[in-house]
């Protein structure tokens, strides 16, 4: 009976390929080094003696060591696709291929060939692997990924949705394409990071959490946390598990809703305090001695806060619903954060901090409406003075950047992990440790974001523990979107259309 030859492994090539390239290397060589000695015999005046044939064996020596040496460089390219390759196949193989992101690896060019063997075996290995098994059981991965009751979507590389099941949210837009349903109103849209991955990285993660797939108050909405992977080059470089938690979050929605509607209530009574606080002021003025006037102080500070307090949580609710619409004029960042100066400092000082402010009279003027500005202006510092150390330092700043205007606030304060960072603008928001010291509401951050996008603005945050923090937003220079505020009667709509010209569902992709 005729023995079957195993079939042959890929790696295996690897070994006969360097025996061969070995041998006509040494070949080569000798075959060089004899007709130079040849040479040397038929036409130099050369004597034959031991040291002559020493010398050549030096140099057949040398010259083999150096083109054995320019071998393993040449060929090194071949091993690592092999390498890939076997490893792709399954083979148990000793070719450990190496790390494509490696600089190396990207400076010869081989980074995408290795790219593209990884995510082919990505694609196909595991269904490779079923098939072969005959113990494994086949079934239907996307019949049973549309009976998933847990959200399931599939991205391409442009952000094109291609696979969803009935859980996801999704609707027809203007062009007839199924797009998610779900409004990104503080965050990057998947589409947006998606094109952040393809740019900037291989591979990456990101969570999202309470994405709304409707606005508050419209009948249907749900709430949903999302969680995206992406991996470059794979044929569906992202996938994206959305879990439903309407159920955890829609009594806080609707407990703010009850709070917005008592905030309203309250409104009307905080501001007749501070109306007869700033009165009394005014008129006890020298009739006070220090201690008195410093009580005062403090009762205009918290009714100044109270009444902060109480505008966040209605422009909250505003926000949430798209009822938030700023009619933009141009104005400076010093006449806006002048509206809020006096109380600034009067913070400042009753809570034993010092307070900077730096904005130059030849910056450029800006497209804002200055009462929802100045806001962003008070939760900001608000912020920085309630986070800092007793007798530290806040400063504020602005500079330009391109065509926007940015204002930072730093502190030199507590300071935050990046795992808290990372969650500051969700609204409710609030790390364990500042809730235990700190009062507040936590959404101070979620409605400033909200304010500066609705400008066509953007915001962001950093920090380091136990160093302070940094808050910066920017404000477009008012002669980059004249025009468009102009066309649109100084309403903002025209700073937050997408391109298809309906309302943008992704507010952290604002530009003038």
């Amino acid at each position: 009976m005729e023995k079957v030859k195993p079939p042959e492994s890929i790696h295996s090539y690897w070994n006969r390929h360097k025996k061969r390239t070995f041998f006509i290397v040494i070949c080569m060589q000798l075959i060089l080094v004899l007709a130079i000695v040849l040479l040397l015999l038929v036409f130099g005046d050369i004597s034959v003696t031991i040291h002559f044939w020493l010398a050549s064996a030096a140099v057949f020596v040398v010259a083999c060591a150096i083109n054995l040496l320019l071998l393993k460089v040449i060929n090194a390219p071949l091993r690592e696709i092999i390498a890939a390759l076997s490893r792709a196949s399954g083979e148990r193989s000793p070719l450990l291929p190496s790390n494509p992101n490696q600089k190396s690896i990207e400076r010869i060019g081989l980074k995408p060939v290795l790219d593209m063997v990884h995510s082919l075996a990505a694609d196909g290995g595991e269904e490779k692997k079923q098939d072969d098994s005959p113990e494994t059981t086949s079934y239907n991965t996307e019949e049973s990924l549309l009976r998933s009751s847990t959200g399931i979507a599939m991205f391409d590389a442009d952000g094109k949705l291609i696979f969803h099941n009935d859980a996801v949210p999704t609707h027809k837009n203007p062009d007839g394409l199924t797009t998610l349903d779900v409004q990104f109103y503080t965050d990057t849209s998947i589409e947006a990071w998606i094109q952040e991955c393809e740019q900037k990285t291989v591979h990456a993660e990101k969570t999202w959490v309470r994405v709304a797939s409707k606005p508050a108050g419209e009948e249907g909405r749900k709430l949903y946390d999302i969680v995206a992977s992406y991996q470059k080059g794979a044929s569906a470089p992202v996938v994206a598990v959305f879990v439903e938690k309407s159920p955890e979050y829609t009594p806080e929605e609707d407990d703010l809703n009850f709070i917005a509607f008592a905030a309203h209530e309250l409104r009307g009574p905080i501001t007749v305090i501070r109306g007869y606080l700033d009165t009394l002021v005014d008129e006890l003025d020298g009739e006070i001695d220090p201690e008195q006037r410093e009580l005062f102080d403090r009762l205009i500070v918290s009714a100044n806060r109270l009444a902060s307090y109480i505008n966040n949580i209605l422009n909250s609710a505003r926000y949430d619903q798209r009822h938030l619409s700023v009619n933009l004029i141009e104005t400076t960042v010093g006449d806006i954060y002048g509206i809020i100066a006096d109380d600034m400092q009067l913070r400042a000082s009753s809570q034993h901090r010092l307070l900077s402010v730096d904005l130059p009279v030849d910056l450029p003027t800006i497209a804002a409406d200055p009462g929802s500005a100045s806001e962003v202006f008070g939760n900001l510092i608000d912020n920085a003075l309630k986070y800092s150390n007793e007798g530290g330092a806040v400063s504020v700043t602005a500079e330009v950047q391109g065509n926007f205007v940015e204002v930072s606030v730093k502190d030199n304060g507590i300071g935050m992990p990046p795992n808290v960072v990372a969650n500051l603008f969700h609204k409710f928001y609030r790390s364990h440790r500042s809730r235990e010291t700190v009062a507040g509401t936590g959404i101070g951050l979620y409605i400033s974001k909200g304010i500066v996008e609705s400008h066509g603005g953007t915001m962001e945050a950093r920090s380091i523990e136990g160093e302070g923090s940094t808050f910066s937003f920017t404000l477009p220079i008012y002669a980059s979107v004249a025009d468009k505020i102009a066309k649109n009667d100084g309403n903002n709509q025209a700073l937050i259309r997408n391109h298809s010209g309906g309302w943008i569902r992704n507010h952290g992709q604002l530009r003038g």
